[in-house]
């Protein structure tokens, strides 16, 4: 059995320098992707068992979808990072990172080796012929229309997942808003019902009656989708996925809405949302597509910052104009060239 024994060392010898080569490639190629690694965050003694043996479908799991890419890439490490430092069982967080790009798996483990994590690969031709242009062009990125798809791509075992876009800090235990009650609908967001959703969609929805009945009796409101508490299990009951793609297939024809994914969950959910604390989402800091506007904090106690808008902190930090909420930001922010 030595020769086993010695085969078995070499061979992960050999894995461990593949990984490591795997990971100066992807620095290499890309100068911004360097990262110190993340402390080891370990249970309370109040924490149940994590499941570790159960992988992916245990039962303890608080399960966590967030996108990786190269443009992104700072601003999701800050998410997963600050998430980890503020849960009381952070070994009971799942995160399910879905890419675009297959070579971030490497850097995102040795930024994270302890990490509960899985990788999916979402292909950009899945959703590619139904993108719209948009007021914004990181708003046409596939990548951004995954979170339609998290039914599909997660196991059937995962029965609920918190979306969370990849520009927002937690600063509170991510189990609050796992724990959320739901009720009878299929995903809850925090609302905002004094914001006029009617901006969201051209003169030719409204003009056209094929449409613009489409809110009627449901009390809609306006949500933000970059932070959202999803039952899995009933989106794939009734098909949600199919229910989206129609109305982007609309759009593609009658231009029917201006802004990226958000109008089709607005047609699809708007007035069936389980309401959540606004104190989950203070959104908007980033500005509204005007560089270099700067926002202040809603009124009311915050669990998690947001940065939706066209600024974002790590670029504000980095050129040395920051917002004054930005420097929230930067103690969660694992790139070695900022320190």
């Amino acid at each position: 059995m030595l020769w086993i024994t010695r085969f078995s060392g070499f061979f992960s010898a050999a894995l461990a320098v593949l990984l490591l080569s795997t990971v100066s490639a992807i620095r290499s190629s890309y100068p911004d992707a360097d990262f110190r690694e993340s402390p080891t965050f370990r249970n309370s003694d109040e924490c149940r068992y994590s499941g570790e043996d159960s992988g992916v479908c245990s039962p303890y799991y608080v399960h966590v979808a967030i996108t990786l890419d190269i443009d992104y890439l700072r601003g999701s490490i800050a998410a997963v990072n600050s998430i980890l430092q503020h849960s009381i069982c952070p070994e009971n967080v799942f995160f399910h990172f879905i890419v675009s790009e297959i070579n971030l798996e490497s850097l995102i483990r040795s930024t994270f080796p302890k990490l509960n994590l899985k990788i999916y690969y979402f292909a950009p031709e899945t959703v590619q012929p139904l993108i719209s242009s948009s007021v914004r062009q990181a708003l046409e990125q596939p990548l951004n229309y995954a979170r339609n798809y998290l039914a599909d791509l997660l196991e059937p075992c995962v029965k609920r997942v918190i979306y969370l876009d990849s520009d927002l800090i937690v600063v509170d235990d991510i189990l609050k808003l796992w724990k959320t009650g739901l009720g009878p609908r299929t995903i809850g967001a925090p609302e905002y019902c004094h914001a006029n959703i009617t901006k969201y969609f051209t003169g030719a929805f409204w003009s056209d009656k094929r449409f613009n009945g489409t809110f009627k009796g449901r009390n809609s409101c306006y949500f933000n989708t970059g932070v959202m508490v999803i039952d899995l299990k009933k989106w794939r009951r009734f098909g949600f996925t199919k229910r989206i793609e129609k109305w982007m297939e609309i759009q593609k024809i009658e231009r029917i809405y201006e802004l990226g994914s958000l109008p089709p969950f607005l047609l699809v959910f708007a007035g069936h949302v389980a309401p959540i604390s606004h104190r989950w989402n203070q959104h908007g800091l980033g500005g509204d597509n005007v560089r270099g506007s700067c926002r202040d904090l809603h009124a009311g106690p915050v669990s998690l910052l947001h940065w939706s808008g066209s600024g974002k902190p790590w670029l504000r930090l980095d050129s040395k104009l920051p917002c004054p909420l930005d420097t929230l930001w930067a103690p969660y922010d694992l790139y070695k060239h900022s320190h």
